[in-house]
């Protein structure tokens, strides 16, 4: 009698696609309030070619057809579109959950209070420092106050599951507990995702990306909060510290996440917008779900991986070989280790680069508006120019 086969692992599932992303990605708009020197898409200004109303709800139309659990909204600052609320109500009225991330420049009182009583959507304010100093010297002065101020009208309206998102730096690692105590307040969750080189991030990644210390502090923080605290599996490389961190712990580009760009072009991953992660556009017949089900791309990801150089390594099973977008754009072997390998592989690895980093792949097309000012001299938080070419004239300046 044959022995009934082996459940398989939920990872090992997901390690070979799915029928439809569990979740994905979706960049509305490049345009943006803010020039955060980290910004994953190099966001600023619109791209005149962004999907259009009616294009984006047949996005939705189809994300509901192929029972997508829920879309991370994102940016540039998605409020500043004119249709965001349309397309949040679209979304929403057709079961699928919206979880959005915002600087909060949009959250007045009233939106506030609209977002509250809507039970499918989660919102997430980002915040990269716990004190005004250490944020707004990456994010802009006057970007603190105003995601303060945006917490303080979610808490005031009621809102539940409010997130504190906040990118892991250098600058920041010191101040978790703050953050915690910070969220506490505003009745939020607090979230901590990884720095990449990818966009802007590029640019910053060498100066601004904890030191391997304070990589371990970070873990041993995550171990100590880890019932309390979301990651999105952005910290998985550090299991092979000994222990796994709470998630799924493997790299889910094209499994069981990707990316919609403004434009409609569908990436592999959020954190690499290259056109070698490019598997298709949504406006191509059979839209979404035609490139999601048949891109090569993604067929080649889903296939089995050999672990390459890390196949070794006794913390494979644990880490998986890293970040794919962390290694790709500071000109790492995707079959490599991490950048960040905790044993320090990665290390040797990106020592062993020309001092020249013109040869590093760069990320796609850069939709940053002029900055005029120092890094730490950036004009306050305004509204955004919602004009498709905001940002091809000098930007505006604001009283002191």
């Amino acid at each position: 009698m044959t022995a009934p086969a082996k459940p398989r692992r939920l990872t090992e599932l997901f390690e070979t696609g799915l029928a439809a992303p569990v979740c994905l990605t979706w960049e509305l708009t490049y345009a943006c309030n803010l020039a955060c020197a980290h910004c994953l898409s190099s966001s600023g200004r619109r791209d005149p070619r962004e999907l259009t109303t009616a294009e984006a709800m047949a996005v939705i139309d189809e994300l509901e057809a192929m029972q997508v659990f829920y879309v991370n909204i994102g940016g540039g600052e998605p409020t500043v579109r004119p249709d965001f609320w349309d397309l949040l109500d679209h979304a929403t009225g057709h079961h699928v959950g919206v979880k959005f991330s915002t600087n909060g420049v949009r959250i007045t009182p009233g939106t506030a209070r609209r977002l509250a009583g809507n039970d499918y959507v989660d919102v997430q304010v980002s915040l990269d420092g716990a004190t005004q100093e250490v944020n707004d010297a990456l994010r802009g002065p006057g970007s603190y106050a105003t995601a303060l101020r945006a917490l303080r009208h979610l808490a005031e309206a009621g809102l539940r599951g409010t997130k504190l998102s906040v990118v892991c730096t250098r600058h920041n690692i010191p101040q978790l507990d703050e953050f915690e105590r910070l969220a506490d307040r505003y009745g939020a969750q607090l979230r901590l995702t990884r720095l990449r080189p990818s966009g802007r991030g590029a640019d910053v990644w060498d100066d601004l990306r904890p030191t391997p210390g304070q990589q371990r502090e970070l873990y041993e923080w995550l171990l100590a909060h880890g019932d309390t605290v979301l990651t999105g599996d952005s910290f998985f490389h550090l299991s092979a510290y000994g222990r796994s961190l709470p998630g799924l712990n493997l790299c889910g580009a094209g499994r069981v996440v990707c990316l919609i760009d403004p434009v409609g072009d569908v990436y592999a991953c959020p954190f690499a917008i290259h056109e070698d992660f490019l598997a298709g556009n949504v406006r191509e017949p059979g839209g979404f779900a035609e490139v999601w089900r048949s891109a090569p791309l993604f067929h080649r990801l889903r296939a089995p991986q050999s672990g390459g150089a890390c196949a070794s390594c006794s913390f494979h099973d644990t880490c998986k070989g890293g970040c794919m977008a962390a290694k790709f754009f500071t000109g790492l072997p995707l079959d490599g280790p991490d950048p960040e390998c905790v044993r320090g592989l990665g290390e040797e690895l990106l020592a062993r680069r020309p001092a020249d980093r013109t040869h590093l792949p760069r990320p796609g097309a850069d939709h940053s508006r002029p900055v005029l000012v120092p890094l730490t001299r950036r004009p306050p938080v305004s509204a955004c120019d919602e004009n498709p070419l905001a940002g091809s004239r000098p930007p505006r300046r604001f009283p002191r």
